[in-house]
């Protein structure tokens, strides 16, 4: 949520940037303005009545004593104890009307993102160079086929289209995959925390998931009376939610977590011949890094989630690149994104494993997020930042296209090979079902 006070002395600045990110947003910031507006003059006119009220109520034991007739002064309380219950009604409706339209504006894009969509992204660096072969390499979709890593049939047969069954030396593979990412990040001093699968609605609030991607999610059926529970998306949506309507120590910042969790998304994303497989699905696995810390130390902690992210891709072996997404192309709750992107032979280009995202003090406002500074004893706003660590749906692909040798095996990455007992080539004498 965006703060108010600073829409209040900068509407036309909000408008502009949120432009940038593709949001047309006067009739908001013009609505907002209004109902501020309305709010305050109605708690004026409230409190103006409460004090006449507080005062008349003093004298009618004094007038009663002096035998006079309150009649006309009792007439005048009960009109405003009705007018103050009145203008109560209204305020609770506006500050309704006005949380649901500040709800709705996506976070301000940082000022050194270009404006518009993924056309303005900025590449910043690279890292080794795309894979070469001297022979015509298979796609991934075959790959883990013939080598019984991935069964496509009997995951849509369970689930439908968008889901797969991870098997044999592939469902090895992914857990090394899992277990690479946690080793790495509790090396770093990160804490893991292990959260539910299914969340309340404030999660999805907290998190800027909601009001706009309400949709997006899988919800569960509930009768009248129990509490709307969805599927978590990414486990980001779990963590912002932590500490919400809690007040930290500035001695407790920063707070570094990741979680593993099982990701589901209702939308599966295109239908490109080029994305076959496991590049879009319903349900994925991913370790997601976040962070609470204080505002000066924002950027500080977003290039360290960056340097992290890019250094597991690093020890897989892949050719990668890091690219600063344009305000339009960050997700709606982030102020700046940079995304880690590997390539895919296959598909003749890059895609994302990892989006580092900062959402400055916009999740907090929404959550109630707060720390006390030491020197003033004042509450202020934490920030709050997230990124991939990673997710596992493209780096598989990645590790057989880009590892295949011409006899259709796999070169493990030898960061992983600890995990699968030593094991250094996927072959196919390895797959044992049918």
């Amino acid at each position: 949520m965006l703060d108010i006070r600073y829409i209040k002395e900068n509407p036309q600045e909000v408008i502009e940037r949120l432009a940038a990110k593709g949001k047309e947003a006067e009739y908001e910031i013009n609505e907002i303005l209004r109902l501020d507006g309305e709010r305050r003059a109605l708690i004026l006119e409230t409190d103006s009545a409460k004090a006449e009220q507080n005062k008349v109520s003093k004298q009618i034991p004094m007038l009663k004593k002096q035998g006079e007739d309150v009649a006309p002064i009792m007439a005048k309380m009960k009109e405003l104890a009705e007018k103050i219950k009145e203008n109560d009604g209204k305020i609770r409706q506006v500050e309704v009307d006005l949380r649901e339209v500040m709800l709705s504006l996506p976070n301000l894009p940082d000022r050194d993102l270009k404006p518009g969509g993924k056309e303005n992204n900025e590449e910043l660096r690279q890292y080794g160079t795309p894979h070469v072969f001297d022979f015509e390499p298979k796609n991934h979709v075959d790959l883990c086929t013939s080598l019984g890593l991935i069964d496509y049939e009997r995951g849509t047969k369970l689930s439908g289209s968008g889901f797969w069954v991870y098997r044999a030396m592939g469902a090895r593979l992914e857990w090394a995959l899992l277990n690479y990412f946690i080793d790495t990040h509790l090396a770093d001093g990160y804490e893991m925390v292990m959260v539910p699968h299914m969340l309340g609605m404030d999660a999805g609030y907290a998190s800027g998931q909601f009001p706009k991607f309400k949709e997006d999610v899988y919800w569960m059926e509930h009768d009248e009376d129990e509490r709307p529970l969805f599927m978590l998306p990414t486990a980001e949506t779990a963590l912002v939610g932590l500490h919400m309507n809690e007040i930290l120590s500035e001695k407790e910042l920063p707070r570094k977590y990741f979680a593993y969790t099982p990701c589901f998304r209702k939308e599966a994303g295109s239908h490109r011949a080029d994305e076959r497989g496991m590049v879009r699905g319903h349900q994925f696995n991913k370790v997601e890094m976040f962070q609470y810390t204080l505002p000066e130390k924002s950027d500080e902690a977003f290039d360290e989630l960056v340097g992290k992210a890019e250094a597991l891709v690093k020890g897989l072996g892949f050719h990668f690149r890091t690219v600063k997404l344009a305000a339009e192309d960050c997700s709606a709750s982030m102020a700046r994104t940079y995304d880690i992107e590997i390539h895919i032979p296959s598909m003749n280009g890059y895609k994302e494993v990892s989006s580092v995202s900062n959402a400055r003090d916009y999740q907090a406002r929404r959550s109630a997020i707060r720390f006390k500074r030491e020197a003033t004893g004042k509450t202020e706003f934490v920030h709050t930042l997230n990124g991939s660590g990673l997710a596992t749906s493209r780096i598989l692909p990645a590790i057989v296209e880009q590892n295949q040798l011409k006899d259709g095996s796999v070169v493990v990455p030898e960061v992983l090979r600890k995990y699968l007992g030593g094991i250094e080539v996927l072959t196919k004498d390895m797959k044992n079902w049918k």
